[in-house]
């Protein structure tokens, strides 16, 4: 088990969806390794949302935008002797890769899925609490009786379409947690507050606090500063509470 539990706040709307998409991904990939009717629901499931955050907006733009910003910004890099170029260089590559593959995808991202009428059933129905049931969709309960084989492979190739947008979230997304370096700092009173550099806009706020320590964090903030406060749950009565006691934490902006 690991020692230390990381807490994450995005700071603006495009990390924030990005930040989601990694979670659905996981999840989906987690319940796709299942044999078990409720293991294609949970997976299914996964899809269905991750299928409605793509109906919302042009995330392969975004997407494209910051393979591009990231880009730009490691090959600045390339002239400082420090770096270790043998990593830039396959970060750079794996970059120019997946900026390639979503370029030549043309259109918008699983644009067929949209046209399937299987589930498009079953995503209409999801709005409504139970409304996946047996009698609700029989076409689905004939599709979840059906072997595991059949179901995870009908699975996999759904999500496939996502495959390289998910790579390159997850890409995105690691470069900008490496950005920055952990500190440690202390929550006097359980409460902590910074204010940011507009001039560094940061994107993402890392907590890592010891698992041992008996509360969690909760963050918030914008443009301008962030807040970190620890909190716990009363037995008594169920409320949070912030706690009084200082709390040591690490803390990370990340600004790339």
């Amino acid at each position: 088990m690991k020692q230390k539990i990381f807490y994450e706040q995005p700071l603006n709307e495009r990390i924030r969806t990005f930040l989601r998409l990694e979670f659905l991904f996981a999840e989906a990939a987690h319940h796709l390794r299942g044999k078990s009717h409720w293991d294609s629901r949970s997976t299914l499931t996964s899809l269905l949302d991750v299928m409605a955050i793509f109906g919302r907006t042009d995330l392969k733009t975004e997407v494209l935008k910051e393979l591009e910003r990231h880009a730009g910004t490691l090959t600045r890099l390339e002239k400082n002797p420090d770096v270790d170029r043998k990593r830039l260089g396959e970060t750079l590559g794996e970059l120019e890769i997946l900026t390639d593959q979503l370029h030549s995808n043309g259109g918008p991202i699983a644009a067929s899925l949209r046209q399937n009428e299987f589930l498009s059933a079953i995503q209409q129905r999801s709005a409504i609490a139970g409304g996946t049931c047996d009698f609700d969709l029989p076409g689905y309960h004939f599709w979840l009786e059906q072997p595991a084989a059949q179901r995870t492979r009908d699975l996999a190739e759904w999500l496939n379409h996502f495959e390289a947008i998910a790579r390159a979230i997850q890409l995105i997304l690691m470069l900008i947690r490496e950005s920055a370096s952990i500190k440690p700092v202390v929550a006097e009173n359980g409460f902590f507050q910074k204010t940011l550099d507009p001039n560094l806009p940061c994107q993402l706020v890392r907590v890592s606090i010891d698992r041992k320590v008996p509360y969690f964090a909760e963050i918030s903030g914008g443009r301008h500063r962030f807040t970190v406060r620890f909190l716990y749950t009363s037995e008594e009565d169920g409320h949070l509470h912030q706690t009084t006691d200082n709390i040591p934490f690490e803390l990370g902006c990340c600004v790339i």
